[in-house]
Parts: C-alpha cells; structure tokens; sequence
C-alpha cells in the first residue's frame, strides 16, 4: 500500500508541474477593467497595449441593459448584431480566444454601439505555435478552457499574482486545484 501511495504522490506532482507549464501560457482579461462591458469603459483604451494570444480568454461582466455579440468586420462598422455569429445577455461571458484573427464584439442595442460599446482585439498566434503566450499582462483571473471555476477579478490593475483563484497571474487555478486534491488524497490513503 506504500509504494501505491507513493505512486499517486508522484503522479500529483507531475501533474502540478504540467499544470503549471500548461497554464503559464493563458491569461483571462476582464473586458474594461472594474467598468466592465459597458458605456462607461473606455473600451478602445482598454485595449490599447493588450497583446491577445491564442489560448487566452475575454471576461464580459455587464448588467441587464446590455448584451454581448460577436461579430464581423461589417457588423462591427455598422453597429449591426443581425449576422452574430454568438449572442449573449447573462451578464458574465467568458470567450475563448481559440484561434488567430480579427474578433469583433458589439453591445446589441444598436444605441449603446454607436455610443462606443465595441472592442475589436487581434488574436496573435504564439511563438511556437502553441496555445497562449507573451507577457502577462495586467490582466484578469486565469480561466480554464469552457469553465471559470473562481468569481473573475474585478480589479484588472491589481498586479499582485493570486496562485489559487483569481489575480493577475498566468498559472491555470483548474490544474493546480486539481493537483493539489489528489496529493491530498494520497497522503490521506
């Protein structure tokens, strides 16, 4: 029974450190800082000095008299959600950054479009060609892929790097949780 419990020790460890490999190449960025996706953010400033990465995430956090839709060049010009290719209202969206290009998002009422409710970010491929990269930015909470597993940060100038859930760091808080429970689990065995 020692040598399985040793086994599992272990296997926790590498898993801690691919963890933390792994996600040191993500960042998640809340959308306008403690603004959020709003008429208030300065969305163009807010993006401006941002470098996005594949494999990186956009936290939207906005109220009920907003909505989210990504769309393309034409729409984002126009002010136009009628071909979005995703829509949102839930108020908390996070969108991953799968793939290098132009993503366009919009507010859905045409009004608060024209009033400046829209972000355009460039997804740059990493050196290397893997998922994520750069520099951390300021950013937000790290978010694992389709899940936010702790409440985003709302504070996006907070610089201080929170290991565990949230704070402006790049280690992934799913992977080391995860690691984290099953060294736990085989010092209990």
């Amino acid at each position: 029974m020692g040598g399985a419990r040793v086994a599992l020790a272990l296997c926790g460890v590498l898993l801690l450190l691919h963890g933390v490999a792994r996600g040191a190449d993500a960042a998640s960025y809340n959308v306008g800082n403690s603004a959020g996706w709003d008429l208030s953010a300065d969305l163009p400033s807010w993006a401006n000095g941002k470098t996005f990465y594949v494999g990186d995430f956009l936290v939207f956090s906005y109220s009920s008299y907003h909505t989210l839709a990504e769309v393309d060049e034409a729409g984002f010009k126009n002010c136009s959600a009628a071909d979005a290719v995703m829509s949102r209202s839930d108020g908390n969206t996070t969108v991953p950054l799968a793939a290098p290009g132009d993503r366009y998002f919009i507010c859905g009422n045409e009004l608060h479009c024209l009033g400046g409710m829209k972000l355009h970010v460039l997804v740059n491929q990493p050196a290397g060609g893997g998922g994520g990269g750069g520099t951390a930015p300021a950013g937000g909470p790290q978010a694992p892929p389709q899940a936010v597993l702790a409440p985003p940060s709302t504070d996006d100038d907070a610089g201080v790097p929170r290991l565990f859930f949230g704070g402006s760091h790049r280690i992934a808080a799913g992977p080391l949780l995860v690691t984290w429970l099953l060294v736990a689990a085989a010092l209990l065995v």
